[in-house]
């Protein structure tokens, strides 16, 4: 008799089996005031994160964070450019893996607000666009340009098969689809917006859509006949106004994107936002009954080559780091803040009586790395690879490269000296004379020019130009082709006559290193610097970017991102299952200083005080 009582529970577990092969659909609705999950009110409380931008490794982990801050929803973007790399060349597996970050999500008892838009911004390289895009000169993204819109068609009718099985209405976890994104602080053409309505509707995404813009935006931004939800207004008067004015005077309502911090831009001070205002805010509109997403729950890091930038009419060009910290509730390597322990003091007090948070899990495990020695160097200009040659200097897409750099040569018959000048230069360049540094021009201070001095005939004008990142948001998007984009004239006359060499950076292969003294030969110009070292353990640990210039950085074959002296983020975080038992092997790209024979990692991030130029 004894064991019949494990009966009940072989029942519950027969049933939750059942239940789950058996995909249980749901209705996820428009009530008057509030969201309607099976008939009954559901108040979204969202925290976003991207599966791009966290090790896959970690997304479990991170979810884990995001119930025990008492978030019942998950907020993502889908990054185009990481998943179609080149035209009609879809990744779906590792990081950008999204169909698996969904179904986690649903294992952890988190639903899921997709937001592939496919124009994203999110400090991300060209709001998300693949770079092959703009190869064609004439192409204007975001409109009702053909081209664009057969593109843009394809990859949704790739993506859709991944999401569409996922949705609440097929048995997933997905309650809603964001079409857009912003659109109103861009244009407002309701053709346009229509059509990706159509396009992700045909693309089998036929549950509820939804768009989303700034509160000053929002009537050029939103599409009739679809809930209109509102970014950076958290006033719960103001919110149920706004989307009272363009939803037929009702709601639910719903912030889209609640701020409770911000990004970090190269060369200036660290963002952030105070935790007791935040958490304040934070009960305010939950007490109201509003849904919300706050952007971002947890940044992660913006890998590779991906960071966005910034420019407007009024303000000049302003690249994003690689960190994307956030001052985020959780912290770019994945652990509570104080601002965690604050907002979840204050959802839990929303919780129904008797109802409480599972326990925040442990804080991951921190090392230290001592003198990693750096034994090779490769320097640049040795490992120049097959020249393109072209009358006029050609930009990245018309080489036929996104991102990386490109070297671009051309010799100055006569011993001429003046103003060299780079017209339309995208976005940073080192300019060597003969071999030999003689300048930096940087967008962000609007350089572009510089005196000249050749002191012999035939002298050689070297200028490596660096792709900082493609505008991810506002007038300028279409704009963004990289490198020298137009022309380079000496006291007014154009140069012509270019050598031109690629650097992707795609992976470091064929790169040839040398271990004969590797200071010395790299001592003349931008280098990479290689070393191995070994671990018993591995932890979470912070790569020391003291001492070094402006580059980037591999590990085990992954690209961990870019540093710059400037500040202020100056160290890389590196996750501990990115490190290895055994033999770990490091390469640092520097194209400012040289000489380097070690480096090491902290157990701690760092920012430094922004340097002033």
């Amino acid at each position: 008799m004894k064991k019949l009582t494990f009966l009940p529970l072989l029942l519950a577990v027969l049933f939750i089996n059942v239940c789950s092969a058996q995909k249980i659909k749901h209705t996820f609705t428009l009530g008057d005031s509030a969201f309607l999950l099976d008939g009954k009110p559901l108040q979204i409380i969202s925290g976003e994160m991207h599966c791009t931008r966290i090790p896959r490794e970690y997304w479990r982990a991170r979810m884990k964070m995001a119930k025990a801050m008492g978030l019942n929803t998950i907020g993502t973007y889908v990054f185009w450019n990481a998943q179609e790399p080149e035209p009609g060349k879809f990744d779906f597996s590792g990081n950008n893996d999204i169909a698996e970050f969904i179904r986690i999500a649903k294992e952890e008892g988190l639903w899921v607000v997709l937001r592939p838009s496919p124009y994203v911004c999110a400090e991300w390289e060209f709001g998300g666009y693949p770079w092959w895009l703009l190869k064609d000169k004439n192409m204007k993204v975001r409109s009702q340009d053909p081209n664009f819109l057969k593109a843009y068609r394809e990859y949704i009718m790739q993506l859709g098969k991944q999401i569409a099985p996922l949705l609440v209405t097929h048995g997933g976890n997905v309650l809603m689809v964001q079409i857009e994104n912003e659109y109103g602080s861009y244009s407002n053409d309701k053709v346009y917006l229509d059509l990706n309505r159509k396009i992700f509707r045909e693309a089998g995404l036929d549950g509820l859509l939804f768009t989303c813009d700034g509160p000053g935006e929002m009537a050029d931004g939103y599409l009739p006949g679809y809930l209109p939800a509102v970014n950076g207004l958290d006033d719960p008067k103001q919110v149920k106004q706004l989307i009272n004015k363009y939803h037929d005077g009702k709601g639910p309502y719903y912030i889209s994107e609640w701020y409770p911090g911000w990004f970090d831009s190269w060369g200036k001070e660290h963002q952030g936002s105070v935790a007791d205002s935040d958490a304040k805010k934070l009960d305010e509109v939950l007490s109201a009954g509003l849904s919300i997403n706050m952007y971002m729950f947890h940044g992660g890091t913006t890998r590779g080559f991906m960071n966005g930038a910034n420019m407007s009419r009024n303000d000049p060009y302003s690249p994003q780091t690689s960190s994307y910290d956030y001052d985020a509730p959780l912290n770019e390597s994945g652990n509570p803040t104080v601002k965690f322990y604050k907002f979840r003091a204050v959802i839990e007090k929303h919780l129904p009586a008797g109802e409480h948070l599972p326990p925040v899990p442990d804080t991951a495990k921190t090392i230290a790395i001592k003198n990693i020695d750096l034994k090779e160097s490769a320097p640049l200009f040795a490992n120049l690879g097959s020249p393109t040659m072209s009358l006029h200097p050609m930009s990245f897409e018309d080489l036929n490269q996104g991102y990386g750099f490109v070297l671009y040569t051309t010799t100055l018959k006569n011993a001429d000296k003046g103003l060299l000048k780079i017209k339309e230069l995208r976005d940073y360049a080192t300019v060597y004379l003969n071999g030999k540094r003689i300048s930096v021009l940087d967008r962000r201070l609007k350089q572009d020019s510089l005196q000249i001095e050749a002191d012999k005939p035939n002298s050689v004008l070297g200028i490596l130009v660096e792709n900082n990142g493609r505008i991810n948001y506002g007038p300028y998007l279409p704009d963004n082709r990289q490198g020298i984009t137009d022309k380079v004239t000496l006291n007014g006359t154009e140069l012509t006559g270019w050598i031109m060499f690629k650097f992707p950076f795609n992976n470091l292969s064929g790169l040839k290193f040398n271990t004969v003294n590797p200071t010395a030969v790299a001592a003349n110009g931008p280098a990479l610097y290689k070393g191995t070292f070994k671990l018993t353990a591995t932890g979470d640990t912070y790569l020391d970017m003291h001492g070094f210039g402006k580059g980037f950085v591999f590990l085990n074959g992954r690209n961990l991102g870019k540093y710059w002296y400037i500040g202020p983020q100056q160290t890389l975080y590196i996750p501990a299952g990115w490190l290895n038992k055994g033999k770990n092997e490091i390469e640092v790209f520097d194209e400012l200083n040289n000489g380097h024979q070690h480096i090491s990692t902290l157990d701690h991030p760092v920012l430094n005080e922004v340097v002033k130029e």
